[in-house]
């Protein structure tokens, strides 16, 4: 039996993890599209669905770069896509753009909880003070 190190948000339709673990997400779930949230992402072209939809870790105001990744996660589970994203270890942009989406969907309804369920579906999520500040700025009722 192989460890899995990515893990699933949203059963059989929303995986998160790092960017070591796509070809094993790809190779083994049936996702549509994953989202790389790496600024520092590569630019050479991939073998599977692969949207850049960069998060620039520790940067100011990041509002409107989380705003767009949890949107393009959200539009495509609402598409019917199963979806995989991932920063480069899969615990800080990951899991903004994890409670981002719980909440966008209704999953939770303030950013506790959403951080809750995110880091029962993945531990080592660790969202720095600064992602949450922008959580709070972007959903400001949860």
């Amino acid at each position: 039996m192989t460890t899995k190190n990515y893990h699933e948000l949203l059963k059989d339709r929303i995986y998160i993890g790092g960017a070591d673990d796509i070809h094993d997400v790809m190779k083994n779930e049936k996702v549509d599209v994953a989202y790389d949230l790496r600024a520092e992402a590569p630019k050479e072209e991939s073998p599977y669905n692969r949207v850049h939809s960069p998060i620039v870790d520790d940067a100011d105001q990041q509002d409107v770069s989380v705003k767009k990744s949890i949107d393009h996660v959200v539009n495509a589970y609402n598409e019917g896509k199963n979806v995989y994203f991932h920063c480069q270890g899969g615990s800080n942009r990951t899991g903004t753009v994890a409670i981002g989406t719980l909440l966008a969907l209704g999953k939770a309804k303030t950013i506790e909880e959403a951080e809750g369920i995110a880091k029962t579906a993945r531990p080592k999520i660790n969202v720095k003070p600064e992602m949450k500040e922008t959580l709070k700025r972007i959903y400001p009722n949860a």
